[in-house]
């Protein structure tokens, strides 16, 4: 007979005695169990012990996690958290350097864990840590001639203690003295500084930044790029790593008009440089969170367009019309004529002459073409570029455009306005960085103008196509497509340069692209006829109904949520899961990540699917309306979505992925009676009706299918049959 459900068979460690093996019953107060634990060895006050795991974590055992206890798991008895951190509350305070680093080994270790954190935190841990970190050092530095590791090491122990009880989001970060700032920047800004306490310190700026409006601002006026650059000049990738990152919380909270400003400094300080032979280009591969980071940059930098993108254009700023004569002189060798020559008549028939060759769609007034956003003026900002930095090609391609007939002509200014749109939409211009992504081009380190020369090569890749192609007007949008189609399969190999991504190019030539598009379209069947079609509609219904089973039964699975915090290197998880019949949602929080399914007894939040009333996503999602702007990106956008029941109330998710998304929106629908709609059941349904089809129109006339799957053969009685190539 199987043990109770409650029941649960675990060892428990104490020190200087043989494990104890025993069973835990679940229904029982913790304390009692503490205390019966306590009989066994002897031991006085049980008040003041508790139960952890014997695993790396050495997380303690609460009321609220007990149910995470498996058979089989150890336990270890040891002081209680409260005591824990009563005693080294008191101990970091010690006058002896040996006991004061003991001790803060212990709390940066133990901070890790929730329970222990709280109270530490209750006995004002925090305020002391800062305290040591800003009176302390100067007694620290006078004795680092005589004990420099160990300086390093207590100060590298205090921040990282600092680090893991902020990391839990108990305490407010704007609470912190501008003193504090001072001394965390002061570390960064020191040439010779202890690795750890340098990783710490920039981790704090980073988290000062992006966790506070008014922390930014003292931050900014601490520490400077030039400050930071140093730090990228080394071979610590974990240092690289935070400093990239903070760089970027700088960038990202600055305010609107400081961003161009900052961009300018960053480019004095030929920082793009630097990341390329420092970080990209060196011997040791680049790890996730790198990645993470240079694709935050690479988005913070080509986000700065977004401003000249969403500009119309002027018709009555001369300036900028200017611009326009520009690109008429450079492409026809014409200086601007003074007004006295010739007749009005004849200066306007020779500008809407000239403005036809550059393709401009109004012939007469070409600067009404750039009122449309997106691109706005920043696709005639292109235009310059191409025409003053790759002259001979721009004039070679507006000339060849000029001789073509009327319905051949490739038209330059329009093909500009729309290839430098799709840029923006192929780059996502003005949308801000996904937390999860890591998808950075190299290639955009390669170069200072690297969007404009992007935009460039281009531009020429579309008047290549537009030939090979032999299109004509009507072809237009024919064209920007397999540009498109040709500019993304090149940069999903991720080119280092330039170079290798206009040599990728040159290799998908428009026969090439119709060669791709046969294949993939040959790998799939085409079911067309009408009594296929009929069959299709017939089958459908029963797909739908099996998608439907699937998806309820991996909300039965459940799954672990993450929720949104500022910081990127802790998560905090919870976990919801539908119960088997399909009745009642069960969710709680979690100190980490499951490994497999959480048992719905350890959950300890019920929500009945009866009383659910509706399911939103997206925008309409109250946990999307409360986020700052930092959090409002697409990504989340689109992962996010909220169970409305009773009122007012709402049971708020952000999916780990969009697999994730798609099934739990799925499979709520369903519950609810309603249609499911996300692109995986489109997807879903695709591929089964398709597999149902392909078997239902096997020829199959004479053969008997079995009903049970044929009997797996013995084993040989030897295996001489067998040929060894070796």
């Amino acid at each position: 007979m199987p043990p109770p459900a409650d029941i649960v068979k675990v060892a428990i460690e104490w020190p200087g005695a043989f494990p104890k093996l025993m069973e835990i019953d679940q229904k029982k107060p913790l304390l009692a169990i503490i205390k019966e634990v306590c009989e066994g060895w002897s031991l006085a006050n049980p008040e003041t012990l508790a139960l952890q795991n014997a695993d790396a974590t050495n997380f303690y055992i609460t009321e609220k996690n007990r149910n995470n206890i498996k058979n089989g798991s150890i336990l270890r008895l040891t002081t209680s958290a409260a005591q824990m951190a009563l005693q080294l509350h008191e101990r970091i305070q010690s006058s002896s350097m040996d006991i004061k680093l003991e001790a803060l080994k212990d709390l940066a270790n133990s901070s890790r864990d929730i329970t222990f954190a709280q109270e530490f935190i209750n006995l004002d841990g925090i305020s002391l840590l800062t305290q040591m970190v800003e009176s302390g050092t100067e007694r620290y530095q006078k004795l680092q001639k005589i004990m420099k590791p160990c300086f390093g090491e207590l100060l590298s122990f205090t921040l990282t203690a600092f680090v893991e009880l902020m990391d839990h989001g108990i305490v407010s970060w704007d609470t912190f003295s501008l003193a504090f700032i001072k001394k965390i920047a002061s570390f960064v800004c020191k040439s010779a500084m202890d690795t750890a306490v340098l990783q710490r310190s920039l981790a704090i700026l980073e988290s000062m930044v992006l966790n506070s409006q008014d922390l930014y601002q003292k931050v900014a006026q601490e520490i400077t790029i030039g400050q930071l650059i140093p730090h990228l000049q080394g071979t610590d990738q974990d240092i690289q790593t935070y400093t990239i990152a903070v760089i970027n919380a700088l960038f990202l909270k600055a305010p609107e008009e400081k961003r161009q400003e900052m961009a300018h400094i960053l480019a004095q300080k030929q920082l793009r440089s630097i990341i390329l032979s420092n970080v990209i280009r060196s011997n040791k591969p680049i790890n996730d969170e790198m990645a993470h980071q240079l694709y935050v940059l690479q988005v913070l930098t080509f986000n700065l367009l977004e401003d000249r993108m969403m500009t119309k254009m002027d018709p009555q700023d001369q300036a900028q019309r200017d611009i326009i004569f520009e690109l008429r002189r450079i492409a026809f060798d014409v200086e601007c004529e003074s007004n006295n020559s010739g007749s009005i008549e004849k200066r306007k028939s020779m500008y809407t002459r000239d403005y036809k060759k550059l393709g401009f769609i109004n012939h007469v007034n070409p600067a009404v073409d750039f009122t449309q956003i997106p691109p706005g003026m920043l696709a005639l900002d292109n235009m310059l570029y191409f025409a003053r930095h790759h002259q001979d090609a721009y004039i070679r391609i507006v000339l060849e455009n000029s001789s073509r007939e009327d319905k051949h002509e490739c038209p330059f200014g329009r093909s500009s306005i729309e290839l430098t749109k799709m840029l923006c939409e192929i780059l996502r211009v003005g949308e801000l960085p996904s937390e999860n992504c890591h998808d950075f081009h190299p290639m955009f380190f390669t170069h200072d103008r690297s969007f404009e020369e992007f935009f460039c090569i281009c531009i020429q890749l579309l008047n290549k196509t537009w030939k090979e192609m032999r299109a004509t007007s009507e072809d237009f949008n024919k064209v920007m497509q397999v540009v498109k189609e040709q500019i993304t399969r090149a940069l999903t190999i991720k080119p280092n340069s330039l170079d290798q991504f206009k040599s990728r190019l040159q290799n998908l030539s428009y026969t090439e692209i119709l060669k791709l598009r046969q294949s993939e379209r040959m790998n799939q069947e085409d079911f067309q006829s009408r009594p296929i079609l009929e069959l299709r509609e017939k089958i459908q219904p029963e797909i739908m109904e099996l998608i439907k089973q699937q998806r309820l039964n991996r909300l039965c699975e459940g799954t672990c949520f993450r929720k949104i915090s500022s910081r990127r290197r802790q998560d905090k998880f919870w976990y919801c899961r539908l119960s088997p019949n399909h009745k009642v949602l069960h969710y709680g929080d979690l100190e980490e990540s499951p490994q497999g399914e959480v048992a719905h007894e350890s959950l300890q939040d019920k929500l009945p699917v009866a009383d659910i009333k509706a399911v939103v996503t997206g925008k309409d999602c109250p946990h999307m309306k409360e986020k700052g702007a930092l959090k409002q990106n697409k990504e989340l956008l689109e992962l996010a979505f909220s169970v409305l029941y009773e009122s007012d109330e709402y049971l708020n998710f952000i999916a780990p992925d969009k697999h994730e998304y798609c099934v739990w929106t799925d499979g709520l629908n369903a519950l609810l009676g309603k249609e499911m709609t996300s692109e995986f059941t489109r997807s879903d349904m695709d591929t089964l009706l398709n597999m149902e089809m392909k078997l239902r129109l096997l020829d199959l006339e004479n053969i008997q299918i079995p009903e049970v799957p044929p009997p797996i053969p013995k084993e040989p009685s030897n295996y001489d049959f067998v040929y060894d190539c070796n």
